[in-house]
């Protein structure tokens, strides 16, 4: 039998919670979560979320027969409002990001939960709906997924290595692209234009067009869209009166902001290219 001497025992105990202190101490910032990286994390949450209510609430009962619309509609809803609630973990993360200290893996953990919750989770609800739609053609409708999840990717890896002017993104922000792709689906139109709308707006998210980021008054009505929409989905997951009409009004505003923002920001870039041209021929004259 191993004897231990207690003042021995006492003294090791001692030393490993010293060398605790100092690891504790000594770890570097990028593995300590901030506040902001929280909120990332819900994001990402609510991302896989959205594919599992997908999974089980419209594909599975779907394939095995056993689905009824009404159970389908509330999970439809359900995995809308988790990718909407993610968009408002994302838009918070970034303002608290700006407030308070963000860990240096911030910007990774972003890009990573949005490629779950903007990019995976519409591509997989955009394949469910091939597979269950009336019209729909599935080997069609998994091309058109990869073609969003791949939009996404290339979107996220770009935004991590283009310097844009302060206030400005590149191509259509992910959030909002996914919420485009979401609101198309939702519309009920017929698969050839619901097809070509989702790589429109998918072409539209990798496109050099210019969106003002979510900042001040833009962030609260943003934020003020979001709550709205999710209190359409409610509407019409419970089936309340007129709330079908009002879904698809929402679906129709969001697809319509989704088109009408590009063609402001054209106009914009060639009125800029006028008046820079202008300005130069002025200034070659005498």
């Amino acid at each position: 039998m191993t004897v231990i001497d207690p003042e021995t025992q006492a003294g090791w105990v001692a030393e490993a919670e010293a060398d605790a202190a100092d690891d504790a101490e000594e770890m570097p910032l990028s593995l300590r979560l901030s506040i902001a990286d929280t909120l990332t994390l819900g994001n990402a949450t609510c991302g896989f979320m959205a594919v599992y209510f997908t999974t089980t609430g419209i594909l599975i009962p779907h394939l095995t027969g056993s689905g009824e619309s009404g159970m389908a509609r509330h999970s439809a809803a359900t995995a809308v409002i988790l990718m909407l609630l993610a968009a408002i973990f994302d838009l918070c993360d970034g303002l608290v990001a700006r407030k308070l200290r963000s860990s240096p893996m911030g910007a990774e953990l972003d890009n990573l939960s949005d490629l779950i919750s903007f990019g995976l989770a519409p591509a997989y609800f955009v394949l469910v709906y091939g597979m269950v739609a009336a019209d729909a053609h599935p080997q069609v409708s998994a091309v058109a997924a990869i073609v969003v999840l791949l939009a996404v990717v290339l979107r996220l890896a770009r935004f991590s290595c283009v310097t844009m002017k302060d206030g400005m993104f590149q191509g259509m922000p992910s959030p909002f692209g996914a919420l485009t792709v979401v609101s198309i689906v939702l519309l009920e139109l017929p698969f050839i234009p619901t097809l070509m709308a989702i790589i429109g707006t998918a072409w539209l998210m990798v496109s050099r067009v210019e969106y003002p980021k979510p900042r001040g008054v833009l962030a609260v009505a943003m934020l003020g869209w979001i709550v709205s929409a999710m209190g359409l989905l409610a509407a019409w997951a419970f089936d309340a009166p007129g709330g079908q009409l009002l879904l698809q009004t929402g679906c129709a505003l969001q697809v319509v902001l989704g088109a009408v923002i590009p063609l402001f920001a054209t106009a914009r870039r060639v009125n800029t290219f006028r008046d820079n041209r202008r300005e130069a021929r002025a200034a070659q004259l005498p």
